[in-house]
């Protein structure tokens, strides 16, 4: 039996914009050193291009279909058994799938070419416009996490 105590959940307060919890993780996670007011600038930036360029009326339903598109169902965990370290597919609890498809939404963002895009919030945007129509780098992400478990399903038996 562990030790080790069961992880506490932090409350996270909604925004001050839109009251929105999962546009506060987005900002929270797009932070740069504590920077919190540039980070609330640059998403909310981001989100008003969206917007525009997406024609909808509610912006937040749009967000959350971009996320929806990027969270991943099953994932990869490393069980050790017997000295061997076998890569089990798990299913995602539902927070960690909030989680992972905002860290790769921004992971992927940031990694855009300033050529094209001038700021993060044009490449947020531009981010999440192509998670809305099933495309981009982190769409690419998750389908590779899926095949990695896809591929991996032969050990699924070793789950606990």
């Amino acid at each position: 039996m562990s030790r080790k105590s069961q992880n506490q959940t932090r409350t996270i307060l909604p925004d001050s914009r839109f009251h929105s919890e999962i546009v506060t993780r987005l900002i929270n996670r797009s932070m740069i050193s504590g920077n919190k007011p540039a980070a609330q600038k640059q998403v909310y930036a981001a989100l008003d291009l969206l917007e525009k360029e997406v024609k909808s009326e509610d912006i937040l339903t749009t967000l959350e279909q971009a996320l929806e598109n990027l969270k991943p169902k099953v994932e990869v965990r490393p069980r050790r058994i017997g000295g061997a370290v076998y890569q089990v597919p798990t299913p995602v609890r539902g927070s960690r799938q909030y989680s992972l498809a905002i860290r790769w939404l921004i992971t992927a963002a940031r990694k855009r070419p300033n050529k094209q895009f001038h700021t993060f919030a044009e490449k947020l945007s531009a981010e999440l416009k192509a998670a809305l129509n099933d495309e981009g780098a982190a769409l690419t992400k998750r389908q590779e996490v899926e095949r990695m478990a896809e591929a991996n399903k032969a050990f699924s038996h070793l789950r606990w």
